[in-house]
């Protein structure tokens, strides 16, 4: 898919792309008249070298009157989505707003998107697996004015964490990644439990101590709107935690001392958020007002992938060896977690699915999955990472 605007080659904001994050625009001189002030943080894409502002694009009416594209029921494709307020989830310091919509209304904001960017020239373009034309939408192009006040390039442009945090859970999810930490606390004889093998290992917690990894990417940013950043902390140093080390790793009688960690890691990770509304049934609990919660099928939970981050999840090991225990790690994981800051939606990475290194589920003599885990669509994304 060919831009009106220019992108460059090795840009990793193609049409293809289409990320969703959070910005503001400090250094911006075009934004005064607007109803967000420039260092008001609000949701934006990137396309090319340039952060668009997706609160100006409602405003200007470019994002009403989405269509419904849908794999599930091809009945619904072409009807105008109609509970849905663009100029709303847009204006919105995160994108939890937006990442609580149905999927069908992040497949057609991401359509819209393209389409506005894209060249009247180009042919027509099928929108990955949703089998959906995509014609050129020329009133952006058209619009010098509002290109001016919504187009920043990503050079002056200061990021901000994409969503409000409530809940974090860190999955032992590659069989190679847990093996090589098993290896490090539990030696190679041990290293997979029995359970890997049955059920996803996860815990809770560190919510609060998640931080942008491009906090203050802005070359000329203004105090006040560095002081918008997470917590209104700007983040652009790790403190080095101190906890209890072993006296001697191999004799746990002698006890432990005080002291900043000596070994220091960190783990390049894959993080997602998790959208789309509550998953109810028709039983009402008698305590509530709103109907129960219901448990995902594994058919459905694909569906409540908003996108993906990168995350160097830090860990102190040293500590997180001796304090883990029955529990897990606390003050050895706890002191912070980076993500990037553009979130690549599950539609764009749906052509890159691959099988997973271990094929098929219960292959090769492993243990078949109890029912509710067997995934009809069982498989990663092949993604390169330099």
């Amino acid at each position: 898919m060919k831009s009106w605007i220019e992108v460059p080659t090795d840009s990793d904001f193609s049409l293809a792309n289409v990320p969703f994050g959070v910005c503001s625009f400090p250094s911006s001189s075009t934004l005064s008249s607007t109803t967000l002030a420039p260092c008001t943080p609000r949701c934006c894409t990137a396309i090319g070298n340039h952060a668009i502002d997706l609160h100006l694009l409602a405003e200007a009416g470019l994002l009403d009157n989405l269509l419904m594209t849908t794999e599930s029921d091809e009945s619904c494709c072409g009807e105008i989505i109609t509970n849905f307020h663009p100029r709303i989830v847009f204006s919105q310091p995160t994108l939890n707003e937006f990442m609580s919509c149905e999927k069908h209304v992040w497949v057609a904001v991401r359509n819209r998107i393209i389409s506005l960017f894209l060249d009247s020239s180009s042919i027509s373009s099928s929108n990955n697996h949703i089998q959906i034309a995509i014609q050129a939408d020329n009133r952006l192009q058209q619009n010098s004015a509002l290109q001016s006040q919504c187009m920043h390039p990503l050079s002056t442009t200061l990021y901000h964490l994409p969503a409000s945090i409530g809940d974090y859970t860190d999955f032992y999810s590659s069989r190679e990644h847990a093996t090589n930490v098993g290896i490090m606390f539990r030696g190679r004889d041990n290293a997979l439990q029995p359970n890997w093998l049955h059920l996803p290992v996860g815990y809770h917690g560190r919510s609060s101590s998640v931080y942008p990894s491009l906090a203050s990417s802005a070359t000329t940013a203004e105090n006040d709107c560095e002081r918008n950043l997470v917590g209104g902390e700007k983040m652009s140093t790790v403190r080095r935690p101190c906890g209890q080390l072993q006296v001697d790793p191999l004799d746990p009688a002698k006890g432990s001392i005080y002291g900043p960690c000596k070994l220091m890691d960190f783990e390049l990770e894959v993080a997602f958020f998790v959208g789309g509304p509550t998953n109810t049934d028709n039983e009402q609990d008698h305590n509530q007002q709103q109907p129960r919660g219901r448990p995902l099928t594994l058919s459905e939970a694909q569906d409540r992938i908003f996108g993906y981050v990168l995350m160097n999840d830090w860990s102190a090991r040293d500590i997180q060896k001796w304090e883990y225990v029955p529990l897990g790690p606390f003050t050895s994981k706890n002191f912070a977690t980076m993500i990037s800051t553009w979130v690549v939606t599950s539609m764009a990475l749906e052509p890159f699915r691959c099988e997973t290194s271990a094929g098929v589920q219960g292959g090769g003599g492993e243990p078949v999955p109890l029912e509710y885990l067997k995934d009809p669509n069982y498989g990663e994304k092949n993604v390169m990472i330099d």
